[in-house]
């Protein structure tokens, strides 16, 4: 996640930008060393001089310069003390008083609460993740273990479950890849690995979505065109779900390697390269808000004629029109609600919606989709019944059981259910 550098309004971490202001002092102060070497012709007075921390521009003999502490401390102090150096004939005197003891720095104790906070949240988003990509891969099991289940409509729902198991994954990787190591300076780390695992975690993001639009799709397709095979639309549904994402992804990386090829491709500095991801992704989530408008409207017409026909014949679309209507807005609105929004607005809600809320997106979807389907429930439990059954015992066990009734049925007793389960 992202937030904004107050100095310069672009989207970058808070540490990271403070880094970056504090080279870039530095970097105007040595050129303004540079210029006076070359033009100045009078070396009387002081010269321009970086203390490692502020800038001193060039004063005369005599002059008094201050500096101010919300300027070179605007990160850490709202105090508005100055400190002080004179310029003598010798040059710069010694400052007065200390940054320390003029600058008013904000209180250790909320920077450890706040990394504490992150720390918790940290937890807790890996806890949904992990949640997640359990029952995501139980459902795609599950779907894939029953051939009653193998239709399209599954197909298209493995895919979503599919693309929720990137994302997970891909968050578990770029922290492994980009936090494991508390010792490295992430504000400059530039190595293949982490580029790799940014790259890997905008196409899970991006996969979701269109498959987030492909389910849309789908049950408008399903509703408008009762008649026709949905089989032949599978590969197109395909092509949308996996190959848009892949050539968005290409055109990103190749817009970041030639043009903007800084850190671990995790910032989102230059706007025009970021809706690379953001513009197909929000453009799918309006095609799935207009999906959205529309089914209503073809559900409310088809309840209406089925009623005004004394029949019931719309129930085995809408259990799949209930899911679907029920994930677009929860996955969707917030994002295009921030789509249009500056990336510094709203930074702490970004925060808890797309990493709190959205860690347990994946675990949402297998439980609307799969473990709360009916027809999986019947399914699951005819399988533990027949597990149950003596007719699904090995043959050394059914031999026993044929030969444990057959000897209580000599005796004229009856056959006792507790023993076949004994055995």
């Amino acid at each position: 996640m992202s937030t904004s550098s107050p100095s310069n309004g672009k989207a970058i971490h808070p540490d990271c930008a403070i880094i970056s202001q504090h080279l870039r002092a530095r970097e105007v102060c040595s050129q303004r060393r540079r210029i006076e070497v070359q033009n100045q012709s009078d070396h009387s007075g002081c010269r321009t001089e970086w203390d490692e921390i502020g800038c001193w521009l060039r004063a005369e003999v005599g002059q008094v310069v201050n500096l101010s502490c919300s300027e070179v401390f605007q990160h850490f102090s709202s105090n508005q003390g100055y400190v002080f150096r004179n310029c003598n004939v010798e040059g710069w005197s010694e400052m007065y008083p200390p940054y320390e003891e003029a600058c008013d720095f904000s209180d250790d104790n909320e920077s450890e609460s706040e990394t504490s906070y992150l720390y918790t949240f940290r937890q807790v988003y890996t806890v949904g993740y992990a949640t997640s990509l359990i029952s995501l891969i139980t459902a795609i099991v599950v779907f894939a273990a029953f051939r009653k289940f193998h239709c399209t409509r599954n197909y298209i729902h493995i895919n979503l479950f599919s693309s929720f198991v990137l994302r997970a994954s891909a968050v578990f990787v770029k922290d492994a890849v980009l936090f494991a190591d508390e010792t490295l300076d992430h504000c400059s780390i530039s190595t293949t690995a982490c580029k790799s695992a940014v790259a890997f975690f905008q196409f899970s993001i991006l996969a979701n979505y269109f498959w987030l639009l492909v389910e849309g799709m789908y049950l408008q397709t399903l509703l408008a065109l009762t008649f026709v095979s949905q089989r032949k639309y599978f590969w197109w549904y395909i092509l949308i779900g996996w190959g848009l994402p892949s050539v968005v992804l290409i055109l990103w990386v190749l817009t970041r390697f030639f043009n903007d090829d800084r850190g671990c491709w995790d910032d989102t500095d230059n706007v025009g390269i970021w809706w690379i991801i953001k513009g197909p992704i929000t453009a799918s989530l309006l095609v799935n808000i207009f999906i959205f408008i529309n089914v209503i409207r073809i559900l409310v017409q088809k309840l209406k004629s089925s009623a005004m026909a004394g029949n019931n014949d719309t129930g085995h679309f809408m259990r799949l029109a209930k899911s679907t209507l029920f994930l677009i807005p929860l996955f969707g609105m917030h994002y295009t609600v921030f789509a249009f929004l500056p990336e510094n607005t709203g930074v702490a809600a970004r925060l808890y919606i797309e990493l709190g809320l959205g860690s347990f997106q994946g675990f949402v979807v297998a439980l609307l989709y799969c473990f709360m389907n009916a027809e999986v429930q019947t399914e699951l439990r005819k399988w533990l019944w027949k597990c149950h059954s003596p007719n699904h015992l090995n043959p050394a066990k059914r031999s026993i059981t044929q030969i444990t009734i057959r000897t209580r049925g000599e005796f004229g007793l009856p056959p006792s259910s507790a023993n076949i389960s004994s055995v």
